[in-house]
């Protein structure tokens, strides 16, 4: 492995533990106070620190140095994480992040924002907090200065206190260490033995070690840690040059770090003593020797604990126990291999995921030919090979999902990326938002996650810029002046839904309705519902905003969102109550490897209609259709009536209108929440096919989303419901088209 391999999975690594930050100050930031998650938070910055100085990148190393010693203030209680230190940690984080990435990419960093913050930092340190949150300091009592003479002589009062006195060196502190370290501490791959010799290197120490919990030797475990240490050690750099040796293992040991009083230098009769042989002849030669060799001696007796356990492990082996005895060691066993098992990860390049799924994908498509061939020479279906193809399609299916569950990844990455849009916007515009996430452990396939990240920074951006008021309108309004947008995901039908609710002032639709009027979007005299007015804003072009900002008022925003959910093979829908919020919903597919979807017939062609829209099918009768205007028919379901839309005739299959009777009608839910009836000649039945894209093998095609194979060969095209929807309502697919292009 070259260099620029390690390099590249150093800075994988850094877009974990920028995570990991992340959460953790968010937890803070709302009040979280667990030790563990300030630890986390530490951890991160200083994992951080230690790869980029082995890269040498000096700014990454200095910014982090200077947050990691600000947080070790909070860890060890010295700071209190309030509002205003939240604030500037937070900050901290982003900036950490951009130097990570300008470190990877090659860019820059503002360094008067970085140098700034270091500043800030510095001064958190130091115990100045912000001036929003502190409260005055009682003022020192100084001694009057003497006036100034008429020279403009200003003397300046000295104090000659303690001058001289750097003579008489303080001698440093006394500690006592009590280290007992658990089996966690092993298994992980941590050695005592290493931890007391860089303990050595921190100052003057002597050692005792305990092995009163010592067993005998046909009890012990040989994977558990029976061995204990006292320590008194002098640290030259006092108590935190102690606690950096166990930095990365203080959470798998008892750890006691206590000062006792300072005492004259111990001789060496006084020394503890440790029970394990060495050469006595070192007292000879003074109190420095006695405590380097009473260490060594320590280390060798940790070495020698890890040679009994395996001498134990052996001995076990080969003395024969009782059953029950077998039995209870082989369930500890089973549980520690099940322990250890848990949580291991293996990093793969994403490429080979991907070309794993194709091939999945070409198994099945295989698979179902190989099946439509058999079915097609064995007519009772009875038939050996026929049932070993059955239990080869349902593996095949499994094999299917157990791969795409390797794709699929929490979408707890981008929310996470949210906070810090909310946190920068509201600076912006001066207001105080708050950013609440749900569901941050939903799973979504990685391909929809890294296409996700772009509409919902757009919607973000506007909700703070145009959903959220003020703090003064917000108080004249009753409301609270802090401005609060929840961010949710959950499963529901096979997709994932998402959604971004605000307790802004919701949707003006007259100033709505009078925008779309001066830019020609709509007649001046339309007679339009709420919810249409809403869907207004999605129009491309569209913007209410008074004036050009970096943020929005250039009209490039919500229809970029739509075509983007559109892509996936989304909807989105709004919902808004003036003077209480908006909630844009959106709806997504759980992955765009595959589909569930019903197989149709239209004019002689073969579609597939993806599963999650259609509501229900229906067989119309004659007296259930009716004639609406010109061209347009309703179909009765449940004393309701529901636009029909002719498919065939949509996408130009055919160019009369079929016979409703003769064909089957599919009850489907568009982007907008209406429903539509659209008209199929047949169903061929329901089955799971593999997506292929049109765009990358051919164009786009209006009106379809993808293609797929089917078992006898042939390509059947996939159905976008929701532009075969948009373009009954009067919208021509070239329109459409033409729109997909702009957008």
């Amino acid at each position: 492995m070259d260099m620029n391999e390690i390099k590249e999975i150093f800075f994988q690594e850094c877009e974990e533990q920028l995570a990991e930050l992340e959460s953790g100050l968010l937890k803070m930031n709302d009040g979280d106070r667990d030790p563990e998650t300030v630890n986390a938070v530490f951890r991160a910055v200083h994992s951080i620190k230690g790869g980029a100085g082995a890269f040498g990148l000096d700014d990454l190393v200095a910014f982090a140095h200077v947050f990691e010693t600000t947080l070790d203030c909070v860890r060890s209680n010295k700071l209190e994480p309030g509002p205003e230190v939240m604030k500037v940690m937070l900050k901290s984080a982003d900036v950490l992040a951009d130097l990570t990435n300008a470190a990877r990419d090659g860019g820059s960093v503002d360094s008067s924002r970085s140098s700034g913050l270091v500043k800030e930092l510095e001064a958190l340190a130091h115990g100045e907090l912000p001036a929003a949150s502190s409260a005055p300091a009682p003022a020192a009592p100084v001694a009057k200065a003497p006036a100034a003479s008429d020279d403009g002589f200003q003397p300046v009062p000295f104090s000659f206190d303690g001058f001289g006195e750097e003579e008489e060196a303080v001698a440093p502190s006394t500690f006592e260490v009590s280290f007992k370290p658990r089996r966690e501490l092993y298994s992980k791959g941590n050695e005592a033995a290493l931890l007391l010799r860089d303990l050595s290197r921190v100052g003057e120490m002597s050692i005792n070690c305990i092995m009163d919990g010592l067993p005998s030797l046909d009890d012990l475990d040989p994977e558990e840690a029976y061995f204990a240490w006292k320590i008194q050690i002098k640290p030259e750099k006092g108590e935190e040059a102690i606690r950096t040796v166990f930095e990365f293992a203080e959470w798998d040991c008892d750890l006691e770090i206590k000062m006792i009083e300072a005492e004259a230098k111990p001789n060496a009769e006084e020394l503890p003593m440790i029970p394990v042989p060495f050469d006595l002849s070192a007292l000879d030669d003074g109190p420095e020797m006695v405590a380097a060799e009473t260490v060594n001696a320590a280390v060798d007796a940790a070495e020698t604990a890890t040679r009994v356990s395996k001498l134990a492990a052996a001995a076990k082996a080969e003395k024969k126990e009782s059953p029950a005895a077998a039995a209870a060691a082989a369930a500890a066993a089973a549980a520690a291999q099940a322990n250890n098992a848990a949580g291991q990860t293996i990093r793969v390049d994403l490429d080979r995921v991907d070309r794993l799924i194709n091939l999945v994908g070409e198994l099945v498509i295989n698979q179902a030919m190989l099946s439509q061939s058999v079915i097609e020479n064995d007519a009772t279906g009875t038939s050996a090979v026929n049932m070993g193809l059955e239990e080869l399609q349902q593996l095949t299916r499994e094999i299917q999902d157990s791969v795409m569950a390797i794709r699929a990844q929490p979408v707890k990455p981008v929310f996470q990326r949210m906070s810090r849009i909310v946190r920068e916007v509201a600076d912006m515009v001066g207001k105080s938002i708050r950013l609440v996430t749900e569901g941050e452990n939903t799973e979504v396939d990685k391909t929809v996650i890294d296409k996700l990240a772009e509409p919902l920074t757009h919607m973000i951006r506007n909700a703070v810029d145009h959903g959220i008021e003020s703090p003064e309108k917000r108080a004249a309004a009753g409301k609270e002046p802090e401005g609060t947008i929840k961010l949710t995901a959950k499963h529901r039908s096979g997709r994932i839904v998402i959604e971004l609710v605000d307790d802004g002032a919701g949707i003006n639709r007259e100033r709505v309705k009078q925008k779309a009027i001066d830019n020609e979007l709509i007649a001046a005299d339309a007679n339009l519902t709420d919810e249409e007015i809403d869907n207004l804003i999605f129009a491309p072009g569209f913007s209410t905003a008074d004036k050009i900002s970096d943020i929005s008022g250039r009209g490039v925003g919500m229809d970029v969102v739509k075509r983007s959910i559109q892509a996936l093979g989304g909807r989105i829908s709004i919902t808004s109550r003036p003077g209480l919020g908006s909630t844009f919903t959106m709806s997504l597919p759980l992955t765009l490897a595959v589909l569930d979807g019903m197989v149709v017939t239209v004019a002689g062609q073969t579609l597939v209609v993806p599963l999650t829209a259609i509501v229900e099918t229906l067989q119309p009768e004659a007296q259930n259709i009716h004639s609406f205007g010109a061209n347009q028919r309703l179909i009765s379901i449940r004393n309701s009536f529901c636009p029909l839309v002719d498919v065939g005739r949509i996408l130009n299959f055919r160019g009369t209108q079929a016979n409703p009777v003769e064909g089957v009608a599919l009850l489907v839910e568009s982007e907008g929440g209406g429903q539509r009836a659209l008209m199929v000649d047949a169903i061929q039945g329901q089955r799971q096919v593999v997506i292929k894209s049109l765009e990358a093998n051919y164009t786009h095609v209006p009106g379809i989303a993808a293609a797929t194979i089917l078992g006898d060969g042939r390509v059947a095209l996939i159905l976008d419901v929701d532009a075969v929807v948009a373009a009954s309502r009067g919208q021509s697919l070239k329109q459409e088209m033409s729109l997909a292009v702009a957008g």
